[in-house]
């Protein structure tokens, strides 16, 4: 009988909500700053009060513009705001101003990470609309039988990223979000910042038959904002609709909410079509018209994308595509201070060694992820790497030094000087420390000499215990090796 996960194939779609790092609304000149007191940044324009008309906000269409291009998107010359019409407290104009058939982006493509299913997935369109407000549900003395709503985001600009129906397991569409953040903040387009509500992701989700081409009805998860949580949540969706499937049920099409402390989906409420927002044009506002010249403009102040720095990193360094990748990826600032490193004398690969190893436990234990809180700087760094690559200190004493260098101003030659660090490579010298671990450890000599040579790395380290790690490990095992062929002659 086939495993019931091998006989499904899941289908997801990422909806990814970015605000706009703007210092006013999409409409209004109301602040966009996260964390004032309730219903303090809003005006007749956001609140939707009679007469009061938007003014489309120009930078809130360069960062757009900016997006579009990173995400290989057609920027549309000409494009249309919408009217998205729905009841929800939080919504104080009983609508939405977004786009619906003519979006300002159209059909581009995002790159996930080498381990991905799907390496490439398409993207669908990007959009510009505003926030709604947020109910509070918790919090206030009778939160059990009354809501509250702070209007403080209503216009607040977003960016809505849709991909194409192209991700097939949990992991993947966790990637995807992912290498969207990392662009979007790389760009300068949003903040990243996830707990404070500025980058959200829907997902639409579905199974079907392996081999089936037609897709199953899906359900959405609704306002994710980790990556491991829209792992986990995609992980229960998929197996939660193929147990609906498989038992002889029905999936229904409906919006669900993560529980990351139960760790399940739960039903949010049943999912709307598209006609059920009654979308018409905005009557306030005219087309937007975006001229080749104006898209030309934002693309030549664009940065270097995550994805060409990866492809720049391997061809220019030799970096393999993992280290290229956690370097861009996965530590803030890390090919940045990487390249400074290198710049400064370092040998790539020694440098995002060093990185990713001994800089970033650091960090860790610093309880920081942005390198720039290094406590050692590039330079610093690169010295210490060139110390231990032409064989001045050991690769043991160079990590020595590393955390006496961490935080302080003292440079590693005086370090080195101060406490005799400095590499022993004399071979007269070292012979004797051969000779003496030799004498004292009687019993792996013998096994060695009897063939199980295992015990040539035990040696050779207590030769090193011995130097305090000061002694050359190549001239160390190179003697220890004489010395033991010749016991064995």
């Amino acid at each position: 009988m086939p495993d019931r996960a091998t006989s499904f194939e899941a289908v997801i779609g990422l909806e990814v909500h970015a605000q706009l790092l703007t210092t006013t609304k999409i409409f209004c000149g109301c602040p966009t700053t996260f964390g004032a007191p309730p219903n303090t940044h809003v005006c007749p324009v956001c609140l939707g009060m009679p007469g009061a008309l938007p003014v489309l906000n120009r930078h809130a269409v360069d960062l757009a513009i900016k997006a579009g291009l990173a995400l290989g998107c057609e920027i549309q010359p000409h494009s249309v705001f919408a009217r998205k019409n729905y009841f929800y407290p939080d919504l104080p104009k009983g609508y939405q101003i977004s786009q619906y058939d003519k979006p300002i982006a159209l059909r581009g493509t995002l790159r996930l990470g080498p381990k991905a299913q799907t390496p490439v997935v398409g993207i669908t369109r990007a959009h510009l609309e505003e926030d709604a407000g947020k109910s509070l549900h918790h919090g206030f003395p009778d939160s059990s039988r009354a809501t509250y709503v702070d209007f403080n985001r209503t216009g607040v600009p977003l960016l809505e990223i849709v991909t194409e129906p192209d991700l097939r397991n949990a992991a993947d569409a966790a990637d995807c979000f992912w290498r969207i953040r990392e662009m979007l903040v790389a760009l300068g387009v949003n903040d990243g910042n996830m707990e404070e509500g500025s980058l959200r992701c829907d997902a639409n989700i579905s199974v079907r038959p392996a081999g089936q081409t037609a897709f199953g009805t899906k359900a959405e998860v609704k306002n994710v904002n980790s990556f491991r949580y829209l792992q986990k949540a995609l992980e229960y969706e998929i197996e939660r609709q193929i147990e609906v499937v498989s038992s002889g049920g029905r999936v229904v099409q409906e919006t669900r909410l993560w529980d990351s402390t139960a760790g399940i989906t739960t039903s949010m409420r049943s999912k709307e079509e598209a006609h059920d927002y009654r979308y018409f044009p905005e009557p306030d506002l005219g087309p937007l018209e975006v001229p080749a010249a104006w898209v030309e403009s934002v693309r030549a102040t664009m940065a270097e994308l995550p994805e060409a720095r990866r492809a720049r990193l391997i061809a220019a360094h030799g970096l393999s595509e993992y280290d290229a990748d956690q370097l861009v990826s996965f530590l803030s600032g890390g090919a940045d201070f990487f390249e400074a490193v290198v710049a400064a004398g370092a040998p790539p690969k020694a440098a995002s060694n060093w990185i990713q190893g001994e800089v970033r436990r650091k960090l860790k234990e610093a309880g920081v992820d942005d390198i720039a809180q290094a406590a050692i700087s590039a330079a610093a760094l690169a010295g210490l790497i060139q110390h231990a690559d032409r064989g001045t200190v050991s690769s043991t004493v160079a990590k020595e030094i590393f955390e006496k260098r961490w935080g302080t101003g003292a440079t590693s030659q005086a370090i080195i000087d101060a406490e005799g660090l400095a590499q022993i490579g004399d071979e007269s010298e070292l012979e004797a420390v051969v000779q003496q671990v030799i004498a004292a450890h009687p019993d792996p000599v013998a096994q060695y000499r009897g063939g199980k040579t295992a015990t040539f790395g035990f040696l050779v380290g207590q030769a090193m215990k011995a130097s305090k790690g000061k002694a050359n490990p190549k001239v160390v095992s190179e003697l220890m090796k004489r010395a033991l062929e010749k016991l064995s002659a």
